[in-house]
């Protein structure tokens, strides 16, 4: 049985029968600017994360997880090394299953023959290819966020309380809170008030350092959804799920709030309720560093719910020379298939697949991204590399702060971004 904090119980029978009735719509078209040139040709959801993953992924196997199999991903932002990805990697369901994952690009389908304006927008343009499926609830997603949940139990939410729409949210520092959704809530989390990105977020009462803020995901029953998208349409709105659409339901509809901590997939001994905005290069650096720590917030281990991907057939990760002045070794490290360390030494570093790091190198508390080359004698400190770099022999980052933001982009907290660009602009 679904269990809920109100302690509303729904059959899994009918929460599964419901989830085949259920299509997901993955919204997938920013370039997440504040990642700086690790967007300049993928969209945030295709940027590597993890090892082997793309940040899309966690959203796509959250859905397969959760017994939802029928999924529309809307792109638009250089979508190119996205659409490959998924169409490479993420073709095992069965179309005569009424299984699918369809990519919905902007295609200009209405009569303005406009890209997508804004969220509600993206999903208001492929309402013919929506309604064609018939889905009972329609379940809109953000694909740049890290997090695993169960919509299952979001779901069995909607359905107990008999909502129009529910907004899954979580608690943020009220500071954190100023890029959010920010609600206000009843006893029986209905939602009373609706703030996109305040200037001043309202405190959860009792709370006063925190807000609610929003998750970018909604439950929309789907007749519902199709007629405020209509209705939006033909509004001056800047068509987005967060600014209009949601707001003006409040005091309306029945609007429901549904916490993160309910439908958290967490491992045993987890302390947080793991969600990630990897959107800022500090965020991102952070986040796949704690990866290589003993015991990370986030558990990418979990058999009982597997982050699907592509990955190419590549071979082991091998280390070579064992001599006092170069040996190849990695601690407290992550080193993805197809790397070779090579009389170097990598600790607390995340390595992606193809990386090779050549003799006496050092790199620590750093991210290479796959296909990336370090030369001999260069040393590597709290930076990310991005993909298919050189690194010159004998350079150094991460150890002068001046010189590094000369040739480099670092950020406030001292991490440091190389690009192929940047290097290319080195002085000879």
């Amino acid at each position: 049985m679904y269990e809920l904090r109100e302690r509303t119980r729904v059959p899994d029978i009918e929460v599964t029968e419901r989830l085949r009735r259920t299509l997901a719509l993955v919204l997938a078209g920013g370039r997440g600017s504040r990642l700086r040139a690790l967007t300049d040709w993928h969209a945030k959801p295709g940027v590597p994360f993890a090892g082997k993953f793309r940040i899309i992924d966690f959203t796509l196997s959250n859905c397969i997880n959760s017994g939802i199999r029928r999924i529309g991903v809307m792109t638009q932002y250089k979508a190119h090394s996205l659409l490959q990805h998924i169409q490479r990697g993420w073709g095992f369901l069965r179309g005569e299953f009424n299984e699918f994952i369809e990519l919905l690009p902007a295609q200009q389908r209405t009569t303005g023959e406009n890209w997508y304006k804004g969220t509600a927008d993206a999903v208001y343009q492929n309402l013919d290819i929506i309604r064609a499926h018939k889905p009972e609830y329609v379940l809109i997603l953000a694909g740049d966020h890290v997090y695993k949940m169960d919509y299952g139990r979001m779901l069995a939410h909607h359905l107990a309380r008999g909502a129009d729409v529910t907004v899954a949210c979580l608690e943020v520092p009220l500071e954190d809170a100023k890029g959010f959704g920010v609600m206000a809530v009843d006893d029986d989390d209905n939602i009373l008030r609706f703030d996109e990105k305040p200037a001043n977020p309202r405190p959860i009462p009792g709370k006063p350092g925190m807000a609610l803020a929003s998750m970018g995901i909604y439950i929309f029953n789907a007749q519902f959804l199709y007629d405020r998208l209509t209705v939006d349409a033909d509004q001056a709105t800047e068509h987005d799920f967060g600014k209009d659409v949601i707001p003006a339901l409040v005091g309306t509809s029945k609007l429901i709030a549904h916490r993160f901590q309910d439908s958290c997939v967490m491992h045993e001994g987890a302390k947080e309720h793991y969600w990630r905005d990897v959107g800022t290069v500090d965020a991102y650096w952070e986040a796949n560093i704690d990866l290589t720590t003993v015991t990370p917030a986030l558990n990418i281990y979990d058999e009982n719910w597997p982050i699907w991907t592509y990955q190419a057939q590549l071979p082991p990760a091998k280390f070579v020379f064992d001599a006092d002045t170069r040996r190849g070794m990695a601690v407290d490290s992550m080193v993805s298939g197809g790397c070779v360390i090579s009389g170097a030494t990598v600790r607390r570093s995340l390595l992606f697949s193809n990386v090779r790091v050549n003799s006496y190198c050092l790199v620590e508390d750093s991210v290479i991204l796959p296909d990336c080359d370090i030369g001999r004698h260069a040393r590597l400190r709290r930076c990310i590399v991005d993909q298919g770099c050189v690194i010159p022999p004998g350079l150094v980052v991460g150890e002068d702060p001046h010189v590094d933001a000369q040739r480099f982009h670092r950020t406030d907290k001292g991490v440091t971004l190389v690009t192929s660009s940047m290097l290319k602009n080195l002085e000879p």
